[in-house]
């Protein structure tokens, strides 16, 4: 990895853990919201003993640390953990403040969006800003079948319980609401950044068209062998992963060689290569 990839990185884990830390400190701790994680804890903490959000943070997460440097290994942890400061720093340095009053709702709206940026920019890194994120990144590795962001939510809404134990079930509802903003946003930014539409295309003038493809979009087509069981015959079905705005110039040039082709498209979430 090249010297600026690696300050680009870092550069994501400061803003992205500076949103979080805004998000928690001047929106969802000043109408006592629980949204999970251990900044949930924290605010839990904060109402029951005045223990400082900065503070909760970092102590909960020794042992979580202790437990991913055996499992995960330095070269994630070496991330995390100046993810998992600089959270604390932006808790500790960003004023107080009351930016959506007592409006509870538009604190889940814009508290999950604003969180939701900052946990996915840091997510791009390879890396965690610890305490529940750590723990979810550690329970997938026996839990392969199951995406980190899945399990962040079931811990989360334990969280969410224990936060309705002492603030309310009121403000626990609001809560899953900035739950699923900051699940949305996260899952869009990680993978909806490389988000395509694959393209099935069934014709008899196939090699017109993949030569329109190739020629005019300078995309890549490949002729996969198909029969079509109801008449038994021989078929070439095309297969072409576009971007989403090339599909409608795929569209565009299955209807100018042959109206009556049988096309499907659908979506890539994730495309390498």
């Amino acid at each position: 990895m090249n010297r600026r990839s690696v300050a680009g990185d870092y550069g994501l884990i400061v803003v992205g853990t500076f949103l979080i830390g805004f998000a928690i400190k001047s929106i969802y701790d000043p109408v006592s919201m629980v949204t999970g994680g251990v900044s949930g804890l924290a605010i839990i903490a904060k109402e029951l003993w005045s223990v400082p959000l900065w503070l909760t943070n970092t102590l909960l997460n020794i042992p979580l640390f202790a437990a991913g440097l055996f499992v995960m290994g330095w070269k994630f942890i070496k991330r995390t953990l100046f993810a998992t400061v600089m959270l604390s720093v932006s808790l500790y340095i960003l004023p107080e403040g009351s930016y959506m009053g007592n409006d509870i709702l538009l604190s889940a709206l814009f508290g999950g969006i604003i969180s939701g940026v900052g946990t996915g920019m840091v997510f791009l890194t390879s890396c965690t800003t610890g305490g529940t994120d750590m723990l979810a990144a550690l329970i997938q590795k026996r839990m392969k079948h199951s995406t980190r962001a899945q399990i962040m939510q079931v811990l989360d809404g334990l969280i969410v319980i224990a936060g309705a134990s002492v603030f309310g079930i009121r403000s626990a509802l609001y809560a899953l609401i900035a739950i699923f903003c900051v699940a949305t946003v996260r899952g869009g930014m990680i993978g909806g950044l490389k988000f395509s539409k694959q393209a099935y295309i069934i014709s008899d003038v196939y090699g017109q068209i993949a030569d329109a493809i190739m020629e005019r979009m300078g995309r890549g087509v490949t002729s996969l062998e198909a029969r079509g069981m109801y008449s038994d015959q021989e078929k070439k079905m095309l297969f072409c992963v576009v971007s989403k705005k090339e599909i409608v110039q795929i569209r565009e040039i299955v209807a100018e060689f042959d109206p009556k082709a049988f096309v499907i498209v659908s979506d890539a979430r994730e495309v390498f290569g």
